[in-house]
C-alpha cells in the first residue's frame, strides 16, 4: 500500500504538520485519538480560518431544499484541512502580489514625479535660444541711412555697394564711395546679429556673444597684436548709442601715402554695428588731401546711429 503524503503547512504558517488517520482495514476507519466520533462533526483546526469553518457549516446544513449535501468521495481524511492550508496560502499570494504592485507604484511615484512635466532649468546652464528683445535677423545695411545723410558726409557722387552677406539675414553690409581729386572715401558699414554660442563667455546667449565680439573690436582697435603692422587706436566712448558705443581714429602710412581712419562701433542688444571711414590724407600719386579727422569722426557717427536706430523699427 503506498504511504500516505503528510501534509506539512508553509513555513511561516508556526504550525504542526497535520497527518490523515491511517485506516485499520479494508473499509474500516481507525479513529485518531481526538477526532469525532459517529455522527459527530469533524472539529475543524484551529488555524483552518473562518473560509474552513463556514464550509464546514455548508456541509452540515446541506443543499438547497434541506436535502444533505452529497460528500465528495474523493476528499479523505484530512482534506479538509489541507484545502484551508490551500486557501491560507492563496490569501498570502495574493497579499504579497499587492504588496508588490503597491511598492512598484510607489517606487514609480518617486522616480518620476508630476509626470510628463518638463525637465526643470538647470541653474548656470547654457542659454541655446533667442531672448526677449533680441535680434535674429538685420535691415538692409543700405537702406538704414538716409540720403540727405549720405549727401551731407559724402559730397559728391558717391558709389554705393552691397557686398554679399556672409550670415544670411543675420548679417547686412553697405559700401559708399568717392573716388575723384582730391577727396577720396570710403565708409563701410556692416550689421550683424549673433546667435547663442556654446563658444560665448557666460551664459552662451546671443547678447553675451555679440558683448565678446564688442570687447575683442576695442581691445584689437586699443592694441594690435605684435606682428599687425596696424597702428593702437585713440578710442573715446559714445554715451547715449545703444548698450555700449566707441569711436576710434587711427593714422595708417602705407607706400608713401596717409590714410586717416575713424571707426564707430556699437551694441544694441545681440547686435553689433561698425562704421569704419577712410580718408586719404596724402597719396605719392596725384594730389588726393588733405581730411579732417573730426569731419571724418562726425560722419562714421552719424552712419552708425541712423543704422542703431534702425534696429529698433
Amino acid at each position: 500500500m503506498p504511504e500516505q503524503e503528510y501534509l506539512h503547512p508553509p513555513p511561516w504558517a508556526n504550525l504542526s504538520p497535520v497527518s490523515p488517520a491511517r485506516a485499520g482495514g479494508p473499509g474500516e476507519r481507525q479513529p485518531s485519538p481526538g477526532a469525532a466520533g459517529p455522527g459527530e462533526a469533524e472539529p475543524i483546526p484551529q488555524w483552518a480560518g473562518p473560509d474552513a469553518e463556514a464550509e464546514d457549516e455548508d456541509e452540515a446544513a446541506g443543499g438547497r431544499g434541506g436535502r444533505p449535501a452529497a460528500r465528495d468521495q474523493s476528499r479523505g481524511p484530512g482534506g479538509r484541512a489541507r484545502r484551508a492550508a490551500a486557501r491560507r496560502r492563496r490569501r498570502w499570494l495574493i497579499m504579497a502580489a499587492g504588496l508588490v504592485v503597491l511598492a512598484g507604484g510607489v517606487t514609480a511615484a518617486v522616480v518620476v514625479p508630476g509626470g510628463s512635466a518638463p525637465a526643470p532649468v538647470v541653474p548656470g546652464g547654457l542659454i541655446t535660444t533667442f531672448q526677449p528683445g533680441e535680434l535674429q535677423t538685420v535691415p538692409n545695411a543700405c537702406g538704414t541711412v538716409p540720403a540727405p545723410t549720405v549727401q551731407q558726409y559724402l559730397p559728391g557722387q558717391a558709389k554705393q555697394a552691397s557686398p554679399l552677406p556672409v550670415g544670411g539675414t543675420a548679417e547686412s553690409a553697405c559700401n559708399w564711395t568717392i573716388d575723384r581729386a582730391p577727396v577720396y572715401r570710403l565708409l563701410e558699414l556692416n550689421l550683424l546679429a549673433y546667435a547663442p554660442s556654446g563658444l560665448a563667455s557666460g551664459d552662451g546667449s546671443a547678447t553675451q556673444a555679440a558683448i565678446d565680439a564688442y570687447s575683442q573690436s576695442l581691445q584689437s582697435l586699443q592694441d594690435p597684436p605684435k606682428n599687425s603692422a596696424d597702428p593702437p587706436a585713440a578710442v573715446t566712448p559714445v554715451n547715449g548709442l545703444g548698450n555700449q558705443a566707441f569711436s576710434a581714429t587711427q593714422v595708417f602710412r602705407r607706400g608713401g601715402a596717409v590714410f586717416d581712419v575713424t571707426t564707430v562701433v556699437v551694441r544694441y542688444h545681440n547686435v553689433i554695428v561698425r562704421a569704419t571711414l577712410n580718408g586719404l590724407e596724402h597719396s605719392n600719386r596725384g594730389t588726393y588731401g588733405p581730411v579732417s579727422m573730426p569731419q571724418l569722426s562726425a560722419a562714421a557717427l552719424a552712419f552708425a546711429q541712423a543704422a542703431e536706430a534702425a534696429l529698433h523699427s
